[in-house]
This record gives structure tokens, C-alpha cells and sequence, in this order.
């Protein structure tokens, strides 16, 4: 029996899954969690076989997340489950020790197949996650958001999606003040010079969709 851990900050999604996994009868949900923080202290408590983690949350994140929990427990299988297809997303999750990458768009039998080959200890990567990383390594060359840490990330990733300061400081659990820091950090690393600018670098690559 794989005992399975599901880490997500939306609740719908998580009992969504929970139904799926439900249905086969060699996986066991033994807890959800709605933060990194929180699947750090269910996986000492119930020592899963696998995690599938979501990547873009509130407080530490699903990358960071995933080193802190190897580092608790090297044995364990990380599969990121997330709506991120581009990288840097991909790549950076997999260096971090996820032995899965796999998109919310995949089927339900794709999950249960994802979760029994990292129980395995094979790597599971979606067709599409595995066709982006090809299409990325054929063009070669670094990514300006290489240089970004994970948390410059996900204030990145936040402002592009139209979230006030205030609203990011609330989700990072970080002071207005720092979330400025980071944004600013940004528009240095990444040669910038405002909110605009940045979006359309990030459209432009392909890490949010310019039609939305």
C-alpha cells in the first residue's frame, strides 16, 4: 500500500484528487496539507511514501518545500502537480530531488500511474512537461529567470498575475517593505524597469499565458 500526502492551498482540488486516489485500491491519503509548512510536519508525523505537491502556494512554496522535506526524509517521492507547464518550473522542481512533474490538466489515470512509478522508483514527467523540456533544451541558451530565486519567483509570478502588494505580503506571510525589496531585486536581475515591463517578459517566455 503507497501512503500518499497531498499538499494544495485550494481544498477543492485536494478532495478532488482524495476521490481519484480513493479508487485504487493500492493508495492511501494519509493527510492533506494547504502549505509547505504544514506538509513538513504531516510527512514527521505520517511518514507518506509519496507527496504530490503543488508548486505556487503561500509561505515557503512547492520547490522550497521540496528541498526542506528530502532533506526530513531522503526516501521520499515528490510529484509536483501543477498548472506550470513552461519553465523554469520544471526543471528547477526535478533539480530539487521531484521524481514527478505533472500538469492539473493530466487525466485521473495519469495520477494514479505517476504515483505508482515514483512508489516504484522510476521518474514520472507528463508528456507535456517532457515536451516543453525538450523544446527548451533544442533552443539552448540560459533563461533570464534561471538567476531568480524561489521566492523571487513567486513574487514574480504574483505581480505578473495582478496581485496588489498587500495582497502578496498577506499571502508570504512577508512585510510590504520586503515584498518591495523583491520586486525591485527583480527588475534588476532581470532588466526592467516596472510592472509592465516585467509582465511582458514573462508573457513573452511563456510562464503566463498573454491572453489572459
Amino acid at each position: 500500500m503507497t501512503k500518499v500526502l497531498l499538499v494544495d492551498d485550494h481544498q477543492l482540488v485536494r478532495a478532488g484528487i482524495h476521490r481519484i486516489l480513493d479508487e485504487a485500491d493500492d493508495i492511501h491519503v494519509v493527510g492533506e496539507a494547504e502549505s509547505g509548512e504544514e506538509a513538513l510536519r504531516l510527512v514527521r508525523a505520517e511518514c507518506p511514501d509519496v507527496v504530490l505537491m503543488d508548486v505556487h502556494m503561500p509561505g515557503i512554496g512547492g520547490l522550497e518545500a521540496t528541498r526542506k522535506l528530502l532533506r526530513v526524509d531522503p526516501g521520499l517521492r515528490v510529484i509536483a502537480l501543477t498548472v506550470h507547464v513552461r519553465e523554469p518550473y520544471p526543471s528547477s522542481l526535478l533539480e530539487a530531488g521531484a521524481m514527478g512533474y505533472l500538469t492539473k490538466g493530466c487525466d485521473e489515470r495519469e495520477i494514479i500511474r505517476a504515483i505508482r512509478t515514483v512508489a516504484a522508483g522510476r521518474r514520472y514527467i507528463g508528456a507535456d512537461i517532457a515536451q516543453q523540456m525538450a523544446i527548451a533544451g533544442l533552443e539552448g541558451g540560459d533563461r533570464p529567470f534561471d538567476k531568480l530565486s524561489q521566492r523571487e519567483m513567486q513574487v514574480m509570478m504574483m505581480v505578473t498575475e495582478g496581485y496588489r502588494l498587500q495582497e502578496i505580503s498577506d499571502r508570504l506571510c512577508l512585510s510590504p517593505k520586503t515584498v518591495s525589496t523583491y520586486r525591485y531585486r527583480l527588475y534588476e536581475k532581470l532588466g526592467v524597469s516596472n510592472d509592465v515591463e516585467l509582465t511582458r517578459l514573462v508573457i513573452r517566455y511563456g510562464l503566463v499565458d498573454g491572453d489572459a
